[in-house]
């Protein structure tokens, strides 16, 4: 966007919904508890962030939750769904292009290429309190939600490891025990449909059961002019769950549960954007000699490529070989809860997970490497990462006069592998006019597999690269309120963790590789001390300190597979909570300043010289940066609620990171210049906007409609490339007739027609300037505009 529509998109997006996501409070779902005073004002919130049940606005952490009935509004399918900024302070995007695997990040902790297996993220995943220990697997369909808690802010005491900028905590719903359920179905344009199945079964014996399965389909955005290959941003997800709740005597209650899922995704197109961007030369080719008239010189462009520009493609200039990428999950948990008193609790969560992800990426087509006149090209990045974990926690949660604490223990254990191939399954004609598939297999499966005569299919690959770690990690944590009067709170907590990575690269371009072995090992305490103060009615101050880290590891993508050093992060948070005029406007507010030592960068190459031995492989390398990185930020959520049925809100996140200059560790004639680098997916200005008003009809209907806008400031999307990407101003709606009565039982139907990017509003996510001397910039765009319709049925 050029600098006036940022200007009045950030106004329109302040202006056009007061906006009510960003406590994104959904107050209808995420509470059953009803206010004090006026019936009509907002409800109180209740989250789980302190592993106990607590007021969101009394609880001394930065907060924002996203209720089922807004996961319905918004027409939320799953996480990727949240990358429009609807919480500005969290950020959530494809690494590379690719759907299979998001890159998670709060207040700037957005790690680059976290996607390996001996690397971590920066901020956990969870659900139903089980951390999720790949970035694979993330998208799959979410199950019946009950609410998504953001947790902004280091978390390392009560979450641990790897929650530096905070963490995703998704709460599904638990059995009921009483005959009931939802069921819903829909279709959309690109050929969506989507369905869900949710039923609770009456105890018996009391043991309760929910079933959940759920549908969601979108056929391609990017049309593949290739016959009998996938277009791009294609998805077909499915899943299924079963829980049971066993309450065999007061006080106890044990909950199991079963989910297994598949998604099928493919990733968004890359389109060249421009075409030599700095002004060189044209050369010419003699045979497959490229021919400067000064040096250096660019390779001239192959007729059939085309540059796209600020336009996003809706069908592609070249068809290539894809097929989707397919991750599958499982897992299972037991989660035990036994009343000694009524205050004490023990608590026990145990699970066992596992991600299997087959990885099929073609959408570099021709716009990332040059032309060579009988050259073979199109880079079909292709991956196979089988995963499996165990994890144990162990709680006391209980309360003494004036006092609140939880206790406990956690232990958790990982194996993972991972092999990736490169092989390029098109090749050119003389002169660029036309070109073919190839390498299926290898041209010769008798002979010797080359970088050059590899196939795509799993037994005739080139392996690129081989790696293998296990990870464990235990700990012990405490954490306590202490209220000496009614209204001041001091908590104090620690966490003691010991983690261990022992890893391999034990294949680099299809040879064995003896260089890369990991034996990492690393102890730590992360304390926390916040002061809470209740200054009036309605009104809660807070001041935090608080740390938490990113595990170190190796880089699998590298030639070496060296040791880096965990990230470590200390911060300083002031806040308040407020909620005015019984109840009916409610102000939260954060400004934080956060340190952190030994940041993670990540320095990538693709090689796009088709003469180089390592033409379209990727090589990276990860350096500590010295010094320490500078994060600073403000944060605010407004929820106004003026009358009955009308809530209106707005939420704005500004986020400053500054990292210091970085030797470069890639090999070359780069090694060791200081850089300058940048947090990538994070932008300096983050605003959202939503309103949302139910107008009662008769007989308990009631019509519901929703719009949020949300804008975001250009970010960089590589670490080590000082290019920005557009602007975003995203616009969502949704408009239902709710509760229709079906039955005397009370059955009752909701009719949703939605949009999402409603405006058709079209910006660069993602963009490289690395192969501007070799062909141009490419980019990817965010997805078009979809819309559709829903049918559901509450029994």
């Amino acid at each position: 966007m050029h600098t006036s529509m940022k200007i009045s998109a950030s106004l329109l997006a302040l202006a056009c919904a007061g906006i009510a996501a960003p406590a994104f409070a959904d107050e209808a779902s995420a509470a059953p508890a009803a206010t004090q005073g006026d019936s009509s004002g907002l409800t109180d919130i209740i989250v789980t962030a302190t592993k106990r049940e607590t007021n969101l606005q009394k609880t001394p952490i930065a907060i924002s939750v996203i209720g089922s009935d807004l996961v319905e509004k918004r027409h939320v399918q799953s996480l990727i769904d949240l990358a429009d900024g609807g919480v500005p302070s969290l950020r959530v995007a494809t690494f590379e292009a690719r759907q299979s695997a998001l890159t998670i990040g709060i207040r700037g902790i957005v790690p680059f290429d976290q996607n390996q297996v001996a690397r971590e993220p920066g901020v956990g995943v969870y659900v139903d309190g089980v951390y999720l220990g790949r970035s694979q697997g993330l998208n799959a369909a979410l199950f019946d939600v009950q609410r998504i808690e953001v947790l902004r802010g280091p978390q390392g005491t009560l979450f641990g490891r790897n929650t530096e900028g905070g963490a995703l905590s998704i709460v599904t719903k638990a059995p009921t025990g009483e005959f009931g359920g939802r069921v819903s179905a829909g279709v959309g344009n690109y050929g969506a449909y989507d369905g869900e199945f949710h039923l609770n079964l009456p105890a018996v014996a009391n043991f309760a059961i929910k079933v959940d399965g759920v549908l969601d389909h979108q056929g391609a955005t990017t049309a593949n002019p290739a016959s009998g290959q996938y277009g791009w941003n294609f998805h077909n997800r499915v899943g299924g769950r079963i829980a049971g709740r066993w309450t065999p005597v007061d006080g106890l209650t044990v909950d199991l549960a079963y989910d297994q899922a598949k998604d099928e995704n493919t990733p968004f197109y890359s389109q060249l954007i421009n075409y030599n961007p700095k002004n060189l030369p044209v050369g010419t080719y003699s045979g497959t000699t490229l021919v400067c008239p000064s040096s250096p010189c660019i390779a001239p462009l192959a007729p059939l490529v085309k540059v796209s520009g600020s336009n996003r493609m809706s069908v592609a200039d070249l068809g290539v070989i894809q097929q989707p990428s397919v991750d599958e999950t499982h897992g299972f948990s037991a989660a035990i809860k036994y009343k000694l008193s009524p205050d004490l609790e023990l608590r026990s969560i145990t699970a066992w997970r596992g991600v299997e992800t087959h990885q099929w990426d073609g959408s570099a087509g021709a716009h990332r490497s040059a032309f060579v006149p009988n050259g073979q090209f199109g880079r079909y990045s292709l991956s196979e990462l089988l995963q499996h974990q165990f994890s144990q926690e162990l709680q006391v949660v209980g309360s003494l006069p004036n006092l609140d604490f939880v206790l406990g223990g956690y232990y958790f254990n990982e194996h993972v592998r991972e092999a990736a191939a490169t092989p390029n399954p098109l090749q050119w004609n003389a002169d660029g006019t036309a070109y073919t598939f190839v390498n299926q297999v290898a041209p010769n499966p008798n002979g010797a597999i080359t970088s050059s005569n590899q196939g795509w299919d799993r037994n005739y690959w080139y392996v690129q690269r081989d790696s293998q770690a296990v990870g464990k990690s235990y700990g012990v944590f405490g954490q306590a309120t202490w209220s000496p009067v009614d209204v001041l709170h001091l908590t104090v907590g620690g966490r003691y963790t010991h983690e261990t990575r022992d890893g391999a690269l034990t294949v680099i371009n299809n040879a064995p590789f003896a260089l890369g072995s990991l034996n990492y090992s690393n102890s730590r305490f992360d304390p926390m001390v916040t002061l809470a103060w209740d200054a009036a009615d309605g009104v809660n101050l807070y001041a935090k300190f608080s740390t938490g880290f990113r595990s170190g590891g190796a880089n699998s993508r590298s030639a070496t597979f060296r040791e880096f050093l965990p990230e470590e992060v200390k911060s300083y948070e002031i806040g308040a909570k407020t909620d005015f005029l019984n109840h009916h406007v409610r102000l939260n507010l954060a400004a934080y300043i956060m340190d952190r030592k030994n940041t993670q960068i990540d320095f990538d190459y693709v090689e796009t010289n088709a003469a180089s031995p390592f033409f379209n492989k990727h090589t990276e390398e990860t350096a500590n940066a010295p010094g320490n990185s500078r994060i600073k930020g403000l944060e605010a959520e407004l929820t106004v609620r003026p009358v009955d049925g009308l809530t209106f809100g707005a939420s704005y996140a500004y986020t400053d990171v500054n990292v210091p200059l970085t030797p470069n560790p890639l090999a070359g004639p780069l090694y060791g210049q200081l850089t300058q680098v940048f947090t990538v997916f994070t932008p300096k200005n983050a605003v959202s906007g939503s309103v949302d008003y139910e107008l009662p009809i008769k007989d308990g209907m009631s019509l519901r409609l929703h719009a949020d806008a949300n804008y975001s400031d250009p970010t960089y999307s590589f670490q080590n490339e000082a290019v920005l990407t557009d602007s975003s101003f995203i616009v969502n709606g949704s408009l239902a007739l709710a509760d229709i009565p079906l039955t005397s039982n009370g059955t009752k139907a909701t009719l949703t027609a939605w949009a999402r990017n409603l405006l058709n509003e079209h910006h660069i996510y993602r963009r490289s300037n690395a192969n501007g001397s070799v062909i141009g910039d490419y980019a990817n765009f965010n997805a078009p505009r979809t819309f559709g319709v829903k049918a559901t049925v509450n029994f």
